[in-house]
């Protein structure tokens, strides 16, 4: 099968970690154990987040009295998906001895007219008190938003039409190549009246780039791999409900937060609407358990599996 994984920012970086190299490096070493039985025996593809990343490099950016000015998104972006390619790289390298790896820069195509430019909401960067967060806000030409029970920067978040480099890295996967791409959702660019590619300040989903790339190469298959199991209706409270085998349609009929499951929600239901294929949310850990329909939320158009078996009782509807 030709797999397309999108690794959550939990992959890389939890709440409470500091984001030392040595910390972030440890986390990618555990996704890579995890996704290592994958790529023995499917084509595979990685895509991975950048939030608390980009974030730390645009204070470090920031507070550099060197600079004129902080360098924009899209740059901080391109580093981000050098630092983290480069662990991925290195640590599946490491643990498939006998398959080539490439980490590939790669550009988001977007519109200029996304509405989004008006109205950021895609969270980066450490969380803050709000007292803190509107200080910052007021001295960086910040816009901040509450983040549960704290408050972060935001940026737009246009939403993706094409990965750039999408015939690139369909070579490197008929060749045998693992590639890992599109890290960050992509280093969002944009064209000019000549038709010339330039980068904006945003950060693109990279839920979102992940389904669009997939159905781009044609895959089979879609994960995206965070630290929860399942998507859960009434996530939260005392009657949370598990969601297991469903379909587009049962999905699409509930309502969950845009900062944090909705745009999974909204990708895994994307790809399984365009492609017929099969998509899912779940645990890293549980990413071969997930593929084989076992673990996880698992979207396919009818709700139900390869194995032709129902829809199963975690599914409320």
């Amino acid at each position: 099968m030709r797999v397309v994984v999108a690794l959550g920012g939990n992959a890389l970086l939890r709440r409470e970690e500091r984001p030392d190299a040595a910390v972030q490096l440890a986390n990618v070493q555990a996704a890579v154990a995890a996704l290592a039985p994958l790529a023995r025996h499917h084509e595979l593809v990685i895509t991975h987040g950048n939030g608390p990343q980009v974030g730390v490099l645009a204070l470090q950016s920031a507070a550099d009295h060197s600079l004129s000015r902080p360098y924009p998104f899209d740059v901080l972006g391109a580093e981000t998906q050098g630092m983290i390619g480069y662990w991925l790289l290195q640590s599946l390298q490491n643990a498939l001895p006998d398959r080539q790896v490439c980490a590939l820069l790669n550009q988001t195509l977007v519109s200029a007219a996304d509405p989004a430019f008006a109205d950021p909401e895609k969270f980066v960067g450490p969380v803050y008190e709000r007292a803190e967060a509107e200080r910052l806000a007021a001295a960086r030409g910040w816009t901040v938003k509450q983040d549960g029970a704290h408050w972060r920067r935001v940026v737009p978040s246009p939403r993706p039409e094409r990965v750039v480099e999408t015939r690139l890295i369909r070579l490197l996967l008929d060749s045998g190549a693992v590639a890992v791409c599109a890290g960050g959702g992509g280093v969002p660019v944009v064209r000019d009246e000549r038709g010339r590619l330039t980068g904006v300040e945003a950060v693109v989903d990279k839920d979102l780039t992940a389904a669009l790339l997939a159905g781009a190469l044609d895959a089979d298959a879609l994960l995206l791999l965070t630290d929860v199991r399942h998507v859960e209706l009434g996530h939260g409270t005392p009657d949370a409900q598990p969601v297991g085998r469903t379909s587009p349609a049962r999905l699409r009929a509930y309502d969950f937060p845009a900062g944090s499951m909705g745009p999974k929600v909204d990708a895994v239901c994307r790809f399984v609407e365009l492609t017929g294929g099969m998509a899912a949310i779940g645990a890293l850990d549980d990413a071969p358990a997930i593929l084989d329909g076992a673990a996880g939320t698992v979207v396919t158009p009818d709700g139900r599996f390869r194995d032709g078996g129902p829809d199963t009782p975690r599914d409320p509807r």
